[in-house]
């Protein structure tokens, strides 16, 4: 049974940073590409980055780029994303994700 858990969210002031995590069972973590997406009531869904199965290539969208780093340790099935420069516009619901597999999120709000 696949198990993924996002953590890390929570209520962050502008200019500040979070680490999500995202923890991964029963699936071979290490043979997938991995990706980190966002929901908000505006947008249904947006891709916020995406690693290879190496860690070698990252991609970001344009709106996290220079601020938010995503990474991975295959030997501990986790993946990561360090968000600095928060912005309320970040404030979502951050999910981690291959294929059809995703979590049930973890809530990052960005407030003053």
């Amino acid at each position: 049974q696949v198990r993924i858990v996002e953590s890390g969210g929570g209520l962050v002031q502008p200019g500040g940073s979070l680490r999500l995590s995202c923890v991964v069972s029963g699936l071979s973590f290490s043979d997938y590409d991995w990706s980190w997406y966002r929901r908000t009531p505006e947008k249904e869904r947006e891709l916020v980055a995406y690693i290879t199965r190496s860690g070698v290539t990252t991609n970001y969208a344009d709106a996290v780029k220079g601020r938010f780093t995503i990474s991975r340790d295959n030997a501990l099935n986790t993946l990561y994303l360090q968000m600095n420069m928060l912005k309320p516009e970040d404030t979502a619901v951050y999910y981690c994700n291959t294929l059809h597999f995703r979590g049930e999120g973890t809530r990052v709000t960005v407030a003053s």
